[in-house]
């Protein structure tokens, strides 16, 4: 299976501003660096279509919301699978208890 190859956001820009300036066509642009030429039109729109945040005011805090809404629902995810793990060990315990009696952790902990 064939890697995707991964691009840095300097040598995008580098190419994006190179098709902007209109000396070369996007054809011959893609051709020199062996990238496809839709790849290197979708960079160009991406890149026009974002260029307005730049000027925004706003755009820091819109970032910095966008990464604390990221964090917030990693967070959510992982307190729910920490309850879930909480349950099945009160559960396990309980079974436990019920299969090998009272007693049973310091029995298991002797064993270690």
């Amino acid at each position: 299976m064939k890697k995707r190859r991964e691009y840095s956001a300097e040598y995008k820009t580098k190419l994006v501003l190179e098709v902007l300036r209109e000396e070369k066509s996007i054809s011959e642009i893609a051709s020199r660096e062996g990238i496809n030429t839709n790849q290197l039109g979708n960079w160009r729109r991406e890149f026009i279509e974002k260029a307005s945040k730049i000027f925004s005011r706003n755009a820091e805090a819109e970032e910095l919301g966008e990464k604390l809404k990221e964090a917030r629902e990693k967070e959510r995810e992982y307190q729910a699978k920490v309850g879930q793990q909480a349950i099945e060990i009160d559960w396990l315990k309980k079974k436990s208890e019920e299969v090998l009696g009272e007693g049973w952790e310091s029995r298991v902990n002797k064993k270690r």
